[in-house]
């Protein structure tokens, strides 16, 4: 069976990482994209190592399952052949700062007058208005600016460089995705299209969820490791006899029970359920001196067959092979131009009648420029 929005056509013309991930999960999910891409101003993530067959792994990964035409939106012509284009396509998807498209002649309006029924999403670091539309921006200064910066990490060592693009992919993509798929919704039942305005800021300030709701509503602000969630109790990290770490979420009394037992720690059980900040401490305490005995494959020794939301941290490529990852189909072989396959990360979203399929690696720029 075809994926479920086989019948989707998009016109892509974002670069790096937000749009390009929203545009690869619409792929995934079957829709026709063509990504257009300037020739002489080369996408970052093209180049980014490692490198495999001399193309960044990065770029196979995000691009994978689009076609590609080279198009310098700057030359004569260019924007006559992308008017063109959006007669035929149910959504433009762009990455510029406010009014770039505009400037070349295919902003949201000028397309919307050709193709009345168009959706048009663009995504930014700060929206579409506002004092800060204009700004330069990456994923830290977004999560900064939204306060989630601020209850993350530890008081001593403050907030934690994350090793995802938490504002970009949670945020930018994500949202793009779910409006996008809104807005074709909202066509089906009245014949018209709409502009989608995606602020990376505005969607990483909505992740703040219960830390915002307790502060808007409830006047408690969160710090760091000052909630039940975020390092104030014994949930938490823990360092093995080996290095490795192993994470520790028995919040619920079931699960703190069994985690007591199996450290042999069972006089502790009443602090892991107590609001107390000494008890918490004295548990947490107890957590580490423990766990630091034992190596992380001893301890997966230990829970394995403990039910009591303990898991070890693993690598990206320890994950890879994890029997649940592997069960779920989330590490893929993805077909190359020139034969053979590249391992990369699978769809998450499972269908049951209309499956997802990554057809090929991100192709060369301007791959399909004979087709237009």
């Amino acid at each position: 069976m075809p994926g479920p929005l086989s019948n989707l056509k998009v016109l892509d013309f974002s670069t790096l990482l937000p749009g390009p991930y929203a545009t690869m999960l619409l792929a995934d999910m079957g829709a026709d994209v063509l990504r257009v891409e300037a020739p002489g101003r080369l996408d970052l993530t093209r180049v980014m190592p490692p490198l495999e067959d001399g193309v960044s792994t990065s770029h196979t990964f995000l691009n994978r399952g689009k076609r590609s035409l080279g198009l310098d939106l700057k030359q004569e012509g260019s924007a006559d052949l992308v008017k063109q284009l959006v007669t035929e396509y149910d959504v433009v998807i762009e990455q510029f700062r406010p009014g770039v498209m505009d400037r070349l002649g295919i902003g949201y309006e000028t397309l919307k007058a050709i193709n009345p029924n168009l959706i048009y999403c663009a995504i930014t670091g700060y929206g579409q208005t506002g004092p800060y539309k204009d700004r330069a921006g990456h994923d830290i200064n977004y999560l900064s600016l939204a306060g989630v910066s601020s209850h993350c990490g530890r008081r001593e060592t403050g907030p934690p460089p994350m090793g995802i693009q938490v504002a970009d992919v949670a945020g930018g993509s994500h949202h793009a995705v779910m409006g996008i798929l809104a807005a074709v919704i909202h066509r089906q039942q009245t014949g018209e299209g709409q502009f989608i305005d995606i602020s990376m800021t505005d969607a990483a300030f909505a992740l703040n969820t219960m830390a915002g709701a307790a502060a808007l509503a409830g006047g408690q602000e969160q710090k760091p490791e000052s909630s039940m969630l975020n390092g104030g109790t014994f949930y938490d990290y823990y360092q093995t006899s080996d290095g490795r770490w192993l994470s520790v979420g028995s919040l619920e009394p079931q699960f703190s029970d069994r985690l007591c037992d199996a450290l042999g720690i069972p006089d502790m059980k009443s602090f892991a359920l107590s609001q107390n900040p000494e008890h918490q401490q004295a548990i947490r305490e107890a957590l580490k001196s423990n766990i630091a005995q034992k190596t992380l494959a001893q301890w997966q020794d230990v829970f394995a067959n403990v039910d009591a939301c303990v898991e070890p941290v693993l690598t990206i490529t320890e994950a890879a092979e994890h029997p649940q990852l592997k069960a779920r189909g989330m590490v893929i072989d993805v077909a190359k131009g020139a034969g053979g396959t590249q391992k990369q990360i699978g769809h998450p979203i499972k269908f049951s009648a209309t499956p997802c399929e990554s057809r090929y690696i991100g192709r060369t720029l301007g791959a399909d420029n004979g087709d237009f």
